[in-house]
């Protein structure tokens, strides 16, 4: 039995064992990660936290590794999506030996890119990855449709509402707000239009709106439709 099968499949029992000592060590790590944020936590209980934090990062990175010395396109791997994930789940810990991330709580975010880790043990997420693979140009192009819809919807109710609420529609940028609660249909309440011509234009956005939600899913489903007519074909 060789290290690339152990590292790379699960079909021989060292290889299963391997999958789900690493599932594990994920779950350890999140569970890890949210308990850090309770407040009035002891200095033992804190040292606790950062060993286990400790471990598991030397496990991933042994991981990365690994990963990395079997892969037959180490470059390939490296620039794979879960080459770059594995390495966002690592990287936070080493930064912040060198930094003070408490000025770059933006990188400690990276840590929660370790839940993605997660995808490649389950086959319907390895399926929904190639899913947005398959839907990726067209939800590209949504989501510039996306943007040039909010940006006139923001753009239409600051010029009926921004003279009777001047406060609320300030501008175009304080009218984004509103605009992606309605076309969202999430109707926070807490910014509404008063005018005739401001609900008219709100009834067009909720329209809208309703396609904005439904487009991308329908893409997805169809996408996710095409992956496993192609795992079955694999299969067979």
């Amino acid at each position: 039995m060789s290290l690339k099968q152990i590292v790379e499949t699960s079909d021989t029992k060292a290889g299963l064992a391997f999958d789900l000592t690493m599932q594990a060590l994920i779950l350890v790590s999140l569970v890890d990660f949210s308990v850090e944020t309770l407040p009035g936590l002891s200095s033992d209980a804190r040292k606790l936290l950062w060993l286990i934090e400790t471990a598991t990062v030397v496990a991933f990175t042994v991981e990365y590794l690994l990963r990395l010395f079997v892969a037959d396109r180490k470059i390939g791997f490296a620039t794979s999506f879960f080459g770059v994930i594995d390495l966002l789940a690592i990287l936070p810990f080493y930064l912040s030996l060198g930094f003070d991330l408490r000025s770059m709580r933006a990188f400690r975010l990276l840590r929660l890119f370790r839940i993605l880790k997660l995808a490649r043990y389950n086959a319907a997420v390895r399926r929904f990855h190639r899913a947005l693979l398959i839907a990726w140009e067209e939800l590209v192009l949504f989501g510039i449709v996306a943007v040039i819809v909010l940006y006139l919807a923001a753009v239409g109710i600051y010029h009926f509402e921004n003279e009777s609420q001047p406060d609320a529609f300030a501008s175009v940028f304080h009218s984004l707000w509103w605009a992606v609660a309605t076309l969202t249909t999430v109707g926070y309440g807490d910014i509404y239009p008063v005018t005739v011509g401001g609900r008219v234009f709100t009834f067009v956005v909720l329209i809208v709106g309703l396609g904005v939600v439904s487009i991308p899913a329908g893409l997805i489903a169809s996408a996710l439709s095409k992956a496993r007519e192609a795992d079955e074909l694999v299969g067979r």
